[in-house]
């Protein structure tokens, strides 16, 4: 709260936050229709190249089902819903929060903090809802005859994109918001593609202003590599051997 809020009486103080928060979704819903025409690219790639190649192509070669394409469609739909606005929030509160600051206007505003991360949030599902809506156009165009969807049950179709938009940047906000990633330093260590991305980085990164690229030591790369080989190959042999006797 700044002094001057601290001088106003309650009902001043409610109503300046008000026209604040209406200001800041003004704004945001202004850079949304902006952006509109590369946001809608960006986020139906991945959609139309699952629709075209698990309920098209593979359908049309006779590698799946012809109603494959439509029981994918629920779990493209999701997946746009949830990852759209995860990725809208998460991205921007870690630029804001790390090294643009440009939320610092934001938080200026004489208006609850509060509001202004629960205005990035609605925001956010938002253009997680907008998404999810336009895959349904896509998978007709794709689809043609293979698309088949429900419409006895819009308002159920609505209410589940509504809880996963909001579910997806609920967590969008949650790793957006983050200070410190020391634990999920730690569980990158029990992945064995952290240690092959480290090799590579070693082995392809060419030395900076005289300085090596600092990395996991080489040796500690090739004895979790080899050694992830070893258990997960003999897990997959054992299970082969038990599906084949079985």
């Amino acid at each position: 709260m700044t002094t001057l809020d601290a001088t106003l009486p309650a009902h001043g103080r409610v109503g300046a936050a008000a026209r604040s928060f209406l200001a800041i979704v003004e704004r945001d819903l202004l850079v949304i229709r902006r952006e509109a025409p590369s946001f809608l690219v960006q986020t139906l790639v991945q959609p139309l190249f699952f629709l075209f190649v698990f309920g098209k192509v593979l359908t049309g070669i006779g590698t799946a089902t012809p109603s494959f394409g439509t029981i994918l469609l629920p779990g493209i739909v999701a997946f746009t819903c949830f990852l759209t606005p995860l990725q809208a929030v998460s991205i921007d509160l870690g630029r804001d929060l790390g090294f643009t600051h440009e939320i610092d206007d934001r938080l200026l505003a004489p208006l609850p903090n509060v509001l202004v991360a629960l205005e990035k949030f609605g925001l956010a599902a938002l253009r997680g809802l907008i998404a999810g809506a336009c895959v349904f156009p896509l998978a007709y165009l794709v689809l043609g005859s293979g698309y088949h969807v429900r419409t006895d049950l819009v308002g159920e179709v609505a209410g589940m994109m509504v809880l996963t938009a909001l579910l997806g940047a609920a967590i969008g906000m949650l790793v957006g918001a983050l200070d410190s990633l020391r634990w999920f330093q730690v569980v990158t260590l029990f992945n064995p593609l952290t240690y092959a991305a480290e090799g590579l980085r070693h082995a392809m990164l060419p030395p900076i202003a005289g300085h090596p690229i600092e990395t996991l030591p080489m040796g500690w790369v090739l004895v979790v590599l080899c050694g992830s080989l070893v258990v997960i190959l003999g897990a997959g042999l054992r299970l082969f051997r038990h599906r084949v006797v079985s």
